[in-house]
């Protein structure tokens, strides 16, 4: 690259080569000068206002890359069907939702390319619920000029893609039949009021989600069982089974999930607060067994999981192993 300093006051009719930052504290932060903009005689007091007091003009040389092309071209090498790709601004692209969804990132391919120098990838918690038009990921090129080699690493590694998706994206939720399972002899009695139905009905409702059904169960370990096979024969693709995960005798939730799963992913989680969560499965029905705290607390384990089944994101013991570092949610 062969760059020239020239200063500002000599620069009438020159091109800029880069977008120019403006920042007025507490009030504008963002562009002032699009690249490309042709200085006139008035920008000059505003130049030096935003203390710029030389401009470059710029060479490229073969092998080099300019911030907003190579910016663009991660930008199309990362970002999947479902984001929408900003235009290039002070050398970065911004990526938001095309639609509500679960966040995927591929976090173990965008770390290698994070460790290219001067490559710069930035995302929102994976696995996480994102709005239609929230920004979840920007990438750019650290300097004004970056050799072609380092994009075309990047380019590379995101060919190699995890169960043929895109290194970023935003994955659609999948339609959900959900049936409630409440169980508890003094709820079924009607001695004390459900509190489980409205409080789920209520987080559902936050992915446009209604429930189908509810079935009060009472303590029996055969009823609760029946009540979640028969709620799958219905066409159950998630259930709820609240109440009766602690360790008192009384407390049979956990054994007639067993029995009614074809697959148990686990009883805990290393997630505070929902540490006694149960997840499993029957066929491809997702079946919760769902602690008090998801009743009583605005953030459990429940919600940090409920985006990977919504979207269709089947969870393994090691994810939920995974989630321990960051597990704290309490305030």
């Amino acid at each position: 690259m062969k760059r020239r300093e020239v200063q500002v006051e000599d620069a009438v009719g020159l091109q800029l080569a880069h977008d120019m930052t403006r920042i007025v504290p507490g009030v504008f932060k963002g562009r002032q000068f699009r690249r490309g903009h042709v200085i006139r005689e008035e920008d000059i007091p505003t130049l030096l206002d935003m203390g710029k007091r030389h401009i470059y003009v710029l060479e490229l040389e073969e092998g080099e890359l300019h911030e907003e092309d190579a910016a663009q071209m991660m930008a199309n090498a990362l970002a999947g069907d479902g984001l929408v790709q900003s235009e290039v601004e002070e050398g970065k692209v911004v990526l938001r939702a095309k639609h509500d969804g679960m966040l995927w990132v591929d976090a173990r391919r965008v770390a290698t390319m994070n460790s290219i120098e001067h490559i710069s990838i930035s995302t929102r918690r994976p696995y996480t619920h994102v709005r239609e038009g929230q920004a979840v990921a920007s990438v750019r090129p650290i300097p004004l000029v970056i050799g072609a080699d380092k994009i075309r690493a990047v380019e590379l590694i995101a060919e190699e893609t995890h169960g043929g998706r895109s290194i970023i994206d935003v994955l659609p939720y999948r339609a959900q039949r959900v049936h409630i399972v409440t169980t508890g002899s003094e709820i079924q009695s009607g001695r004390v009021e459900d509190k489980s139905g409205p409080v789920l009905r209520q987080k559902l409702a936050e992915f446009g989600i209604q429930v189908a059904a509810q079935e009060f169960v009472g303590d029996d370990a055969e009823a609760i069982a029946a009540a979640i096979v028969a709620a799958c024969e219905q066409g159950a693709t998630l259930v709820c089974v609240t109440g009766g995960m602690s360790v008192d005798p009384d407390d049979r939730t956990p054994g007639a999930i067993r029995t009614a799963a074809t697959e148990v992913v686990t009883h805990g989680t290393p997630i505070i607060p929902g540490s006694m969560l149960m997840l499993a499965y029957r066929e491809k029905a997702a079946i919760f067994g769902l602690p008090g705290a998801v009743i009583h607390d605005d953030r459990t384990s429940f919600d940090v999981l409920l985006p990977r089944v919504l979207a269709g994101t089947r969870v393994r013991k090691r994810d939920i192993a995974l989630l321990g570092v960051g597990g704290w949610l309490n305030d």
